[in-house]
């Protein structure tokens, strides 16, 4: 202190002294606090990643849990059998048609209940996700961004985990089968098939139909998927490839979505719009580029499976004329909260994919029989390419009659 006296002639109170000096460490422990919570907060949210999995995954199984025509391990153990013999049968018929040999599909086949297809496809989400986590979060917790943007990101997590875990639970009571193959794995191991036996007999049963012939049906199209990569080893790191890319340059621009993401989801959750799909409205060049590549692709896998359920089917699944046609109408039935899920997940693409793909395989098959489809699968050049799912008479004319490739 220094004694002297202010205007009015008083001299300072040493307590006022006392109480800044007091005030002053305060604020400075204060502010350190806020800086090690600041940093602590971050380190807790790039820890935790921008999805929490494991939660994720039981908000879906205790969703699936409540889900009508659950079985217990023993009833799923008893299917085994009768899949088994269906695929003993769909192989051979198969390869013969396709005149391919697939060697170990059958042993690479087993039925599991809606949590075990959510387990499953849980981990594939997450390594998925990986690949582009990393740079997501230094976009949204930023090495030095305070307490603010590190509480926002674990918000973030909260509810993104919230809606993967419905997402996954929703998903879990759709899904039949499914051809599982880890595109983007470092090791390229086969895929697996996987029925999932509690859908497969609410799907009969709502089709009336029954369940045998549906079962083998349903192997069938899964089985003709195994065929598609495994016959054909160019194709896993063609799509690995495009993928890889649609990542990168996501994550690169994923930080200047903000207001036209959430205007897209708005109209696509109104069902507004048409021609491009709301998510290639947020893309740039390159990435609507490969992303109509990707679905084009898509597109053939999932035509050329519906073709040869129905062509194949003829001589292997009792009634399947009758089969096929009430499950093509029960997929054109959606309501209005599926519809919107659909649209706002992108899974209204796959849908498209079924019908756009199968006419696409039909005109070709009808136009060029085996030997045209046989050529679909020769290597990259010979993909449909965008808009020739539309038009197979391009396709036939690029690729059959040897013309020059539309511009």
């Amino acid at each position: 202190m220094t004694g002297r006296a202010d205007r009015a002639g008083r001299r300072p109170n040493w307590r006022d002294d006392r109480v800044w000096q007091a005030g002053f460490l305060v604020g400075s422990a204060l502010g350190a606090a806020a800086t090690l919570l600041g940093r602590h907060a971050e380190r807790t949210a790039r820890r935790g990643g921008l999805v929490d999995w494991p939660a994720a995954e039981r908000i879906a199984v205790e969703r699936l849990r409540r889900a009508p025509g659950a079985l217990s391990r023993a009833e799923l153990a008893a299917t085994e059998r009768a899949y088994a013999d269906a695929m003993s049968r769909i192989v051979p018929r198969l390869s013969a048609a396709l005149e391919t040999e697939l060697p170990g599909v059958v042993d690479r086949a087993g039925v599991v209940d809606r949590a075990g297809w959510v387990r499953a496809n849980v981990a594939t989400f997450a390594s998925l996700i990986s690949k582009v986590e990393g740079d997501l979060l230094d976009q949204v917790v930023p090495v030095g961004g305070g307490l603010g943007k590190a509480a926002m990101a674990i918000a973030n997590r909260y509810v993104t985990t919230r809606q993967l875990g419905f997402l996954l639970g929703f998903m879990g009571q759709k899904v039949l089968g499914q051809y599982d193959l880890a595109l983007l794995s470092a090791e390229s191991r086969v895929g697996q098939l996987m029925f999932v036996e509690e859908n497969i007999r609410a799907t009969a049963n709502a089709l009336g139909v029954p369940l045998g012939p549906f079962r083998t049906w349903i192997a069938l199209h899964e089985t003709t998927h195994a065929f598609e990569f495994e016959a054909h080893p160019w194709l896993r790191p063609y799509l690995a490839e495009r993928l890889e890319r649609q990542l990168a340059l996501f994550s690169r621009d994923a930080s200047s979505l903000g207001r036209d993401a959430i205007r897209a989801i708005g109209r696509a959750l109104r069902g507004e719009g048409s021609g491009e799909h709301w998510m290639e409205r947020l893309m740039g060049d390159e990435q609507r580029r490969l992303f109509r590549e990707t679905q084009a692709v898509m597109s053939l896998l999932e035509g050329f499976s519906d073709y040869v359920m129905d062509e194949v089917g003829r001589d292997l699944v009792p009634d399947v004329e009758r089969i096929s046609k009430r499950f093509h109408e029960r997929r054109e039935r959606r309501t209005p909260f599926e519809q919107a899920i659909l649209r706002l997940t992108g899974m209204d693409l796959k849908l498209e994919q079924y019908k756009k793909g199968e006419r696409f395989v039909r005109a070709i098959a009808e136009k060029g029989g085996p030997a045209a489809l046989r050529r679909l699968w020769d290597g990259p050049e010979t993909l449909p390419q965008h808009g020739e799912i539309d038009e197979p008479q391009r396709w036939i004319d690029r690729v059959l009659a040897g013309t020059a490739a539309p511009s």
